[in-house]
């Protein structure tokens, strides 16, 4: 059929779009060669780092473990995009983790497949265990039919998100031919803890501009982690106090600073967050607070990771480096708190030597300074100085040490709150000198553990570590009971409460066992979790319930005495006492019979639950094994989950190829003609379909791989049914209906905004005639489909032929 005719009159004035010509350039563009790995464009980054938070954003990925987050984007960026399937070892991946073979295969591969994102076959070795590893990320995998997909990379983003990966955690290579490919920033780091470090680094990278500045998050944060420890837990999803520790660890490697600002009070005291290396290979300067910083250098010079600040030890951070109190660790390093002293006095060789400092006293000396515990001897004052022993001991106000120095020697480590002392002994061996409770680095730990300051010191540095993590378990209990506030305080009243129960300090035999088995632990006299001995923990009151529990007992009791008053009136009074007391074990016999019934019957109910869970959960791995080994549906290829990858091409090709011809149909054929409509069809579809292998041919070439030319055809006859819409929709945009929608739109927008409005009533037009032209065209296919659906449901002439025979 002949198109429509446009009508040559319109109300409103044609507007052309002329294409002016671009001069060319007087010479050859320069060609640029590779940059470096981490001055990425703004563009790439972009590119990648979205690709990246795609991938981590995962559902499977949501409980996975730091590795399998790892792994999941090294096999994305080692991913072919030829191919789409990665082959690696489970040594080489290891390496890439900073794990070992053995932990890549018992928990990394596991944690993949539980993940579900990504498909692993594994080649097993000579002992039966996971030697070679064939991978495919899935959603990469299936965003390949995905115009506009985050993950739907090209071969030049793959490669540089490649190269990216490479210079932060490459483990290095010695090639055959004598060349040597250095490891990246962070492929020294092993052991425990490697692999978040690196994730970490890898998406501040992503989000560090030109400057090296990491765009920190907004909204309120907690002002002990401060806003980078924040915007690091929320890049990594985990909590502030793991990002406080991995931040820790990237800046005493030198991958990371925390340059301060100057403020109006004179300290430096907001913080930013820079990575050095991205800004020494953009070769500008670095986001820091101070302007006079000069430019960075080589940024293996700057931001290399030695051996001895990236050890594969496993403790990774000081244990006095705890979750709170980081702002004042922060201040403390960034600007000298201590009191301004005149140099009235010389410089003496003890001095020199490093034997005094301010605050400092020699062991054997007896007088004072005249400071603010020039009086503290006195009776009026006991009581404020054994408070002061209690919580950390006697020490000058100014300029104090934490630290001891046990036989005049000199504190090592550094000084303030969170200096540690080495001391060393006959034998040469350094052993790590105990904490003081007030040289711990938590303050709610501080206040939770003044009470038994005594027994603290009686404690070795291992054993302070178990108590540590004990408070800290406690307080976290507490934390949930009470407000998080008060739970110090709290823990500090059961502590002085259980030492009164003692008879003190030092009746305690064993400090240890007493804290982890009799101090820290909550004794709850009844079933309210808020109960301890007997006293409620949110209130301080008396348990209410355990007053209930007393009340029933009492009331037990007299029932069963007035049963036996009533009974042996005339009896003995021990009698009646014997008989009552025998009543009353009878009756407690028989309650504890009967809560053992309940608990039995409730643990039968718990196991009954989990037998239930384990059984649907073997059946649902048994229908998941069965689907993966189930053949092809179109070719019988076993194994292939029902649909092997060609087939599934296949099937999308020929919805695309049927959605192209609709399309061309449903805009030229007369739609109440069914036999026009029939010629029309296949027409259209036996010229689409030549269209679609002559460009198949020419994309992959005429001897082709079949399993490359499937996975090509789909992409081609999308772009098939795309220019068949966009060619239906300027078809239909010039309908008779599309332009009166125009018209009204134009003139209704020019009543409303004047004369002065004609862009606006324009833009109006344009988009009243598209949306009228996407009604018009999804009305068509409507129709062309409920046309051929009659088609099909009319008797052919020889069954009315029949029909009428009978």
């Amino acid at each position: 059929m002949s198109d429509v005719a446009v009508p040559a009159a319109r109300r409103r004035p044609s507007r052309r779009r002329w294409l002016h010509s671009v001069p060319e350039m007087a010479g050859p563009a320069a060609k640029r060669g590779a940059g470096h790995s981490l001055a990425l464009g703004q563009d790439a980054r972009s590119r990648s780092a979205t690709a990246v938070r795609t991938l981590l954003d995962s559902p499977g990925l949501a409980e996975a473990s730091d590795p399998v987050r790892l792994a999941v984007v090294v096999l994305a960026s080692r991913t072919p995009s030829e191919t789409g399937v990665v082959e690696i070892r489970a040594r080489e991946l290891g390496r890439w983790l900073g794990l070992s073979v053995s932990r890549v295969r018992h928990a990394v591969v596991p944690g993949l497949r539980r993940s579900g994102v990504v498909d692993v076959d594994t080649l097993p070795g000579e002992f039966g265990e996971d030697w070679g590893l064939t991978c495919r990320v899935l959603p990469m995998w299936d965003a390949q039919n995905k115009v506009g997909h985050p993950l739907r990379l090209t071969k030049p983003e793959l490669a540089t998100l490649l190269r990216l990966m490479e210079a932060l955690m490459a483990p290095g290579w010695a090639h055959r031919d004598g060349r040597v490919t250095p490891a990246g920033l962070l492929g020294a780091r092993t052991g425990h803890g490697a692999a978040m470090d690196r994730l970490a680094l890898l998406l501040l990278v992503l989000e560090a501009g030109e400057t090296g500045r990491v765009r920190l998050c907004g909204g309120r944060v907690d002002k002990r982690y401060g806003r980078p420890v924040a915007t690091l837990a929320r890049l990594l999803g985990r909590s502030l106090s793991q990002a406080e520790r991995v931040l820790e660890r990237l800046e005493g490697a030198g991958l990371v600073e925390r340059p301060r600002r100057q403020t109006v009070s004179g300290l430096r005291q907001a913080a930013r967050l820079v990575v050095p290396a991205v800004a020494a290979a953009h070769g500008g300067r670095q986001g820091s607070a101070d302007a006079a910083d000069g430019l960075v250098g080589d940024p293996a010079g700057t931001a290399w990771p030695s051996e001895d600040s990236l050890a594969s030890t496993k403790p990774q951070v000081s244990e006095a480096r705890e979750a709170y109190g980081t702002d004042e660790g922060d201040l403390a390093t960034t600007a000298s708190l201590h009191a301004d002293h005149s140099s009235v006095a010389d410089v003496s060789s003890e001095v020199i030597d490093g034997l005094g400092f301010s605050g400092y006293a020699d062991l054997g000396s007896s007088g004072r300074p005249e400071n603010a515990y020039a009086h503290e001897d006195q009776a009026a004052k006991a009581s404020v100085a054994a408070s002061q022993r209690a919580i950390g001991g006697d020490g000058p106000l100014r300029g104090e040490n934490r630290g001891e120095c046990p036989g005049g020697g000199l504190p090592t480590e550094g000084s303030g709150s969170r200096s540690r002392l080495t001391v060393v002994d006959g034998a040469g061996a350094r052993q790590q000198q105990k904490r003081r409770v007030a040289d711990l680095g938590d303050l709610r730990v501080q206040v939770a553990l003044a009470p038994v300051a005594y027994l603290w010191g009686q404690l070795r540095g291992g054993q302070q570590a178990v108590a540590v993590r004990a408070a800290e378990r406690a307080l976290g209990a507490l934390s949930g009971i009470v407000e998080p506030k008060a739970a110090p305080r709290v823990l500090a009243a059961r502590l002085t409460d259980r030492l009164e129960e003692v008879g003190g300090e030092a009746l305690v035999r064993d400090p240890m066992g007493w804290l982890l088995g009799r101090g820290l632990v909550q004794r709850p006299a009844c079933p309210d979790l808020r109960c301890d001995d007997g006293i409620r923990l949110d209130t301080g009151s008396d348990c209410p319930t355990c007053e209930n529990i007393v009340h029933t007992r009492r009331a037990l009791r007299a029932r069963l005495a007035a049963g036996v008053e009533a009974e042996m009136q005339y009896s003995d009074p021990a009698a009646r006492r014997d008989e009552a007391e025998r009543r009353l074990r009878e009756e407690t016999a028989i309650e504890e019979q009967r809560a053992q019934i309940r608990r039995a019957r409730a643990e039968r109910e718990v196991e009954q639950r989990q037998q239930a869970i384990a059984r649907r959960r073997a059946l649902e791995e048994d229908a998941e094994l069965a689907r993966r080994q189930a053949p092809c549906a179109d070719c019988g290829l076993p194994e292939s989950a029902g649909l092997c990858p060609v087939c599934s091409y296949r099937r999308r090709t020929e919805e695309l190829v049927r959605e192209a011809v609709d399309l061309a149909v449903a805009v030229r054929a007369d739609l109440l003609d069914a036999a026009t409509v029939d010629e029309l069809t296949q027409q259209c579809e036996a010229d689409t379909r030549s269209l679609l292998t002559l460009a198949c041919e020419r994309a992959c070439g005429p001897d082709a791989d079949p399993a490359w030319a499937a996975f090509t055809a789909p992409q081609v006859a999308q772009q098939i049914r795309d220019e068949r819409r966009a060619a239906a929709l300027r078809r239909l945009l010039g309908s008779q209906e599309a332009v009166a929608e125009a018209d009204a739109a134009y003139e209704a927008c020019l009543r409303r905004r004047g004369r002065g409005a004609e862009a606006a009533a324009d833009e109006a037009a344009d988009a009243a005639g598209r949306r009228t032209a996407e009604f018009l065209l999804r009305q068509r296919l409507g129709e062309l489909h409920a046309a051929r659906q009659r088609a099909t449901a009319a008797p052919s002439p020889a069954d009315r032929v029949s029909v009428d025979a009978a």
